[in-house]
């Protein structure tokens, strides 16, 4: 598990926009860290130069003892929209997150070592989809398919896992069925976890440590229990004296309706079928 170091990290956008102003900040082995904040504060550009997707305009990033640099593949990343191969079953998307050991040849002809099947199916059963482990991907709910996206990431192996509103577009039970089995992942392979949210509600029920972005700038690092709604309004609002959320902040709480039911969830499939002897039937892409 490695330390994060952000080290007056800042990250221009062209003369006038700064996504990320001088930040430091460090993150320790296995902390379970949940970026808040408005649409546009820098959330997501802190994850992509940890993803080394884009690099800072000044200052340095450490992951452990080395800088971040474009080769990620100790970086598993969980995406808003997933990005699932939809006539593929879970199975057959999870193992795409072996591609960095396979290599693109043998991936694209679906050509994968015994232990790569295994490291899929415990992937797949950890996050609880291992009987759909056949399903594609097409016939899955938005829940599930957030969840073989952590699956994919697990079986990267990575050291550091990130997650980008992995939950945005999700009802508020799949949002907690997602970030439950999220932060399980994290616990049982001691993952070092950063993701962003916007549902405060659900980020404490989760999450070990907060950081409050806006503008660019941390201006809250806390627990649970230093994020009070004083602390929120410094994060959503403009000003002390303006009530008005920023744009893309009105989801501070969770939303009341649903945009999306939950379906076929499963709990419990470690007792179902056994990953070892699965993958000895086949690849089941």
């Amino acid at each position: 598990m490695p330390t994060i170091e952000f080290d007056d990290v800042t990250k221009r956008y062209g003369p006038e926009t700064v996504a990320l102003d001088e930040i430091s900040l460090t993150i320790e082995e296995g902390e379970f860290v949940i970026l808040l904040g408005p649409s546009g504060a820098g959330k997501s550009t802190m994850l992509r130069v940890l993803n080394g997707l884009t690099a800072p305009t000044e200052g340095d990033v450490h992951i452990g003892d080395d800088p971040v640099s474009d080769n990620h593949s100790e970086v598993g990343m969980v995406f808003q929209e997933h990005h699932l191969i939809e006539g593929k079953t879970a199975f057959g998307n999870a193992l795409t997150g072996a591609l960095s050991r396979n290599g693109l040849l043998r991936s694209l002809f679906g050509i994968h070592d015994h232990e790569d099947k295994v490291t899929a199916l415990n992937a797949l059963e950890t996050v609880g989809l291992l009987r759909e482990s056949g399903q594609r991907a097409e016939s899955m709910s938005g829940g599930q398919k957030q969840r073989v996206g952590i699956a994919r990431a697990l079986v990267q192996e990575p050291q550091l896992l990130l997650a980008d509103e992995p939950v945005a577009s999700l009802d508020p039970k799949a949002a907690r069925d997602v970030m439950r089995y999220l932060k399980k992942a994290a616990d049982e392979q001691e993952l070092t976890t950063v993701t962003s949210l916007h549902q405060v509600n659900i980020a404490r029920e989760f999450g070990d440590r907060f950081v409050g972005i806006r503008d660019g700038e941390v201006i809250f690092d806390g627990d649970e229990n230093d994020l009070t709604m004083e602390t929120m309004e410094a994060i959503y609002y403009a000003d002390s004296d303006e009530r008005t959320p920023d744009a893309g902040a009105t989801d501070v709480v969770d939303p009341t309706s649903e945009t999306e039911t939950e379906t076929g969830t499963t709990t419990g499939d470690a007792d179902a079928v056994s990953p070892t002897t699965a993958a000895d039937g086949g690849d089941g892409v």
